[in-house]
């Protein structure tokens, strides 16, 4: 049967009729349909009118290298030409050994296993920890611990430790919900307190937690140093070194969720780095591939893997999917790694000085407070701001030739590591004109979403 092609220029209302798009209530899309992308170079998409648009958000944190990477592209193509997946349940292949050594000398940890999101990676990192406690015969130790404000992810088990009601009430009677203790944002720091005392106060809180419920504590679970989704809380690393210390105590295991903040986003290839700390679990996703294909993988240590090691099956960790350890998802994270050496790092970190002096303006504005930066993180929080700041400043932005997405009253920058100081510079004067239009302009209140409030972006406001 022959079928007709559509037009391309339907192809926003195909998309709404057809696509449920994700963290989006949909009903906003009726004014506002979705952009069209059609292209990518570097850090700029570019729209089906061939308008150029800075991705200052990486797509949601995943690309690194730009889009259109010429070697991350040569290995997938390469990968093609050989396998594109094989089950790897006895089974295995060249690029997922070689991507697991290569993490394993770059972390520390090894036994990879892989998923394909960064909710996939929490999940399997929470049920191995629970699982290893079984086999160590204390089953009774399967609850979690996260820090408030923390968000990991929307399957059900990652909701256990996500707290973001709004993502998790409407599946309350599902979800098993997980212990929270404070974290040491500096922004809520009293004035009387020193860092080290604030650190060491909010610490207490978890000391207190474990001393009364370490033997029912599987594991506690952090972003660290940064708390994207939260609206980009920062704290000291001094505070992870003293998690680090009080899971080892307690003997409860720390899962470091890095699938935000990993693979140099922070300024060194891991956040717990910076804190000197190696966690039982690492999670990392997001930039593994470079922003290319769905990947994640969680490394852990070989006593953790040993309490698997058995003649029963049942004691073997059997979590799976089917597309586990893709060969072309593992081609393209092992190019990202051959981008992302240490002379990659090191640029990474001169790049961001030169980008905050350029970012000074931003710094200085009389509406945007804790100023904060770490590694290729920006964030500011948009003091007064309207109730439907996040949406309208997007929608400014866009017009402005910028792709930002406030969280709330948080406007962050988090672009690819090839930004060059000319696209900065756009970037800089984009967010300022959305910012003065938006703030003195009056706006009929609408409901922020937490995560992501530029859900749709209003086709009128475009140029």
């Amino acid at each position: 049967m022959n079928r007709s092609s559509p037009s391309p220029a339907d192809l926003p209302a195909r998309s709404l009729r057809a696509v449920w798009h994700p963290c989006t209530q949909m009903k906003r899309h009726e004014g506002a349909p979705p952009l069209e992308i059609v292209r990518g170079e570097g850090v700029w998409l570019i729209d089906a009118q061939g308008r150029r648009i800075l991705d200052a958000v990486s797509s949601w944190w995943v690309n690194l290298f730009g889009h259109n990477q010429p070697q991350i592209k040569a290995a997938i193509t390469a990968q093609m030409d050989r396998i594109e997946h094989v089950m790897l349940a006895g089974l295995t292949h060249a690029p997922v050994v070689e991507l697991s050594e290569r993490l394993h000398a770059r972390t520390g940890l090894g036994h990879a296993h892989y998923g394909s999101d960064g909710a996939s990676a929490t999940e399997i990192a929470l049920k191995m920890s629970a699982h290893y406690w079984r086999n160590h015969g204390q089953p009774q130790k399967n609850r979690f611990i996260g820090l408030a404000g923390g968000y990991h992810g929307e399957t059900v088990g990652a909701l256990a430790v996500t707290d973001v009601p709004l993502f998790r009430q409407s599946y309350a009677p599902l979800v098993r919900v997980a212990a929270t203790v404070p974290v040491p944002d500096l922004r809520r720091k009293p004035a009387h307190r020193s860092e080290a005392d604030w650190v060491a106060h909010c610490a207490s809180a978890l000391e207190r937690h474990l001393q009364q419920h370490a033997c029912r504590t599987a594991a506690l679970i952090v972003e660290p140093l940064v708390q994207c989704a939260a609206g980009f809380v920062f704290y000291p690393p001094a505070y992870l070194a003293r998690v680090r210390e009080l899971c080892t105590q307690y003997e409860v295991h720390l899962v470091a969720d890095e699938i935000a903040v990993g693979m140099g986003r922070s300024g060194s290839l891991l956040a717990c780095e910076q804190a000197s700390v190696r966690p039982d679990f690492l999670c990392l996703s997001k930039g593994l591939t470079g922003g290319y294909l769905p990947l994640s993988v969680v490394l852990t240590t070989d006593m953790v893997y040993a309490a698997f090691y058995d003649d029963d099956v049942a004691r073997g960790f059997l979590h799976s999917h089917s597309y586990t350890g893709n060969p072309l998802a593992c081609s393209a994270a092992l190019a990202t790694l051959d981008l992302l050496d240490e002379a990659r790092l090191a640029a990474n970190r001169d790049l961001a000085a030169r980008l905050d002096a350029l970012f000074a303006p931003l710094h200085a504005h009389p509406r945007l407070t804790h100023a904060r930066h770490l590694g290729l993180i920006w964030a500011w929080d948009v003091a007064d701001a309207p109730a439907d700041f996040a949406r309208c400043f997007a929608a400014e932005a866009l017009a402005r030739g910028a792709l930002l997405r406030p969280i709330g009253s948080t406007l962050y920058f988090m672009p690819p590591y090839v930004i060059d100081e000319a696209a900065a510079v756009h970037l800089r004067d984009a967010a300022l004109g959305a910012l003065d239009t938006v703030l003195t302009e009056t706006r009929t209140p609408t409901p922020n979403h937490p995560r992501d409030g530029a859900a749709a972006t209003p086709q009128a406001s475009l140029p």
